[in-house]
């Protein structure tokens, strides 16, 4: 016979990915302690996580911004998406439709990721550089010289 914890549950189905309720463990619960048990849990840190445990607390980046206190940056963010919506009578813009929004607005991609995120290419661009959304391909954008591929 396999050995049980307090709760009832089999230590060694831990990692099935199946939570049985009836034991009081959470999913959360079930996660923490396989890390605790040094085992993996199949899922790759990627940066991007933001559920809060003890001792983590949201940034004040986050924080203002949820209790609608928001900086510059992110009402300029809201209000471009906003203006992008009403002028293509979109309620819902596409990921690549925020992306454009996000490159209209003068971003580039010039550091190194801070994530992990498998299976995809981590690059670097010019700050300098165009932002790639209105030009056909092939075409220089406003007569600047493509500089995406240069960095």
């Amino acid at each position: 016979m396999q050995s049980q914890d307090q709760n009832g549950s089999n230590p060694a189905n831990w990692g099935d990915g199946v939570v049985d309720r009836r034991t009081g463990l959470g999913r959360r619960e079930v996660a923490a302690r396989l890390n605790a048990d040094g085992a993996s849990t199949g899922e790759l840190d990627t940066g991007l996580e933001r559920r809060r445990g003890p001792g983590r607390r949201r940034t004040d980046f986050t924080k203002s911004a949820e209790e609608g206190e928001m900086n510059a940056e992110q009402f300029l963010f809201l209000m471009a998406i906003d203006a992008f919506k009403k002028a293509n009578g979109r309620m819902f813009p596409t990921w690549t439709d925020v992306l454009e929004v996000v490159r209209l607005l003068g971003y580039r991609k010039t550091m190194p990721s801070e994530l992990n995120i498998r299976g995809a290419e981590d690059w670097k661009e010019p700050a300098t550089g165009p932002s790639g959304v209105r030009a056909k391909p092939g075409h220089p954008e406003l007569g600047l010289p493509d500089q995406r591929h240069a960095a």
